[in-house]
């Protein structure tokens, strides 16, 4: 199977996230974390798919559901699953949901509501 093909519907639900320097990427890092911890998806090595390894891809096109959660509008996580030919996933920008690059709290509060949307997202 390649990154071309269609994402499964019996995988894994996969969680690509942006750990940038931001406190926004933190938030995005730290909220995949706890949804992996609270089993609503499994974090999964969005190094791997931007270095396009092969065994990452081919687990990342088994996938049932993929979720990215970007940081900051530059949508990293969303153009890099873009580039290695993923076109079918749910996309969640912490920006959007009223955090400011700069000025964002990492608190337990804060990533749980982020977790708490991706959850809902991969439902």
């Amino acid at each position: 199977m390649n990154a071309n093909e269609k994402v499964c519907s019996s995988g894994p639900k996969l969680v690509f996230a942006c750990s940038g320097a931001a406190d926004v990427g933190a938030l995005a890092d730290q909220a995949a974390r706890k949804m992996s911890r609270d089993g609503t998806g499994s974090m999964f090595c969005m190094a791997g798919v931007g270095g396009k390894v092969e065994p990452i891809l081919k687990k990342t096109g088994t996938a049932e559901k993929i979720l990215a959660i970007d940081g900051c509008p530059l949508n990293c996580v969303k153009a890099t699953l873009e580039q290695a030919g993923f076109n079918e996933f749910e996309h969640l920008l912490v920006t959007d949901q009223g955090f400011t690059k700069g000025q964002t709290e990492i608190s337990e509060a804060n990533v749980a509501r982020i977790a708490d949307l991706g959850a809902t997202l991969l439902r």
